[in-house]
């Protein structure tokens, strides 16, 4: 049965919440009445303070005038969108914050695959592919509903992060992120056990093996940190390009 198609409503708490009966298959309702899923809402906030951090950082022009680029831009959509999902469980939520998770990688890829910036010809082909194939596939995976289409797609991202990952730079947040990857993973293909296993343990104790909430910390620490050195290398590379310009214009 499609992950999407599963759904517990005959969980004790499952229909009585502010936004049920609920579309998705997670339940709750356990903590309060307005959040479905009270930890996993909660560990979206991650992904709002990093992007946050970047924005109201250091170049920052106040409070309506932030410093963005487009992962800052999708690390807050994914926080947002996510949070509303597992807040309310509804299905149309459910797929912005599958496509949040998408639109993050992108950003990711993006910025790691043209670190040089728009100069060279490489990079306009990387950036007009990624703007072509991504919305393609974010309709094509809302037409057909199946997770695993997702699941493959944000593997493979996956694949080229590491193998473009640097040597000497972001191996923490690298390890961060396969971890991440493989409790996401654990969380969506034992999610009935681990339910189960919650139970015994009860509150507080249960929410150490919340691992989706674990997955949306450890994916906002590692896109954070992607996102520094990707930006730090962007700097570089913007500097090295001023000096031989400069140098080009003394010669003339």
């Amino acid at each position: 049965m499609g992950h999407h198609n599963r759904h517990f409503a005959g969980d004790r708490y499952a229909l009585l919440g502010a936004w049920s009966p609920q579309q998705a298959p997670q339940k709750d309702y356990v903590v309060t009445y307005y959040v479905a899923e009270f930890m996993n809402s909660l560990t979206n906030l991650p992904y709002v303070y990093y992007a946050l951090k970047y924005m109201y950082g250091p170049g920052s022009r106040g409070l309506f005038r932030p410093r963005t680029d487009f992962m800052s831009v999708s690390l807050l959509v994914l926080g947002i969108c996510s949070f509303l999902f597992h807040a309310s469980l509804r299905h149309t939520l459910q797929y912005a914050d599958e496509l949040g998770m998408l639109g993050l990688a992108w950003a990711l890829l993006q910025g790691i695959l043209t670190v040089r910036g728009r100069s060279s010809s490489n990079d306009r082909l990387v950036n007009m592919t990624l703007n072509i194939v991504f919305p393609l596939f974010a309709a094509f995976y809302v037409w057909t509903g199946k997770i695993i289409y997702h699941a493959v797609a944000f593997f493979l991202m996956m694949v080229l992060i590491v193998i473009r990952a640097w040597k000497n730079r972001g191996r923490i947040s690298l390890a961060l992120l396969v971890l991440a990857y493989v409790l996401w993973n654990i969380d969506l293909e034992f999610c009935a056990e681990l339910r189960l296993l919650r139970e015994r343990v009860g509150l507080p104790w249960a929410w150490l093996l919340e691992l989706h909430g674990w997955w949306h910390i450890m994916t906002a620490m590692s896109a954070s940190q992607f996102m520094d050195t990707v930006r730090e290398l962007q700097e570089v590379f913007a500097e090295e390009e001023n000096v031989k310009a400069g140098n080009a214009t003394e010669k003339r």
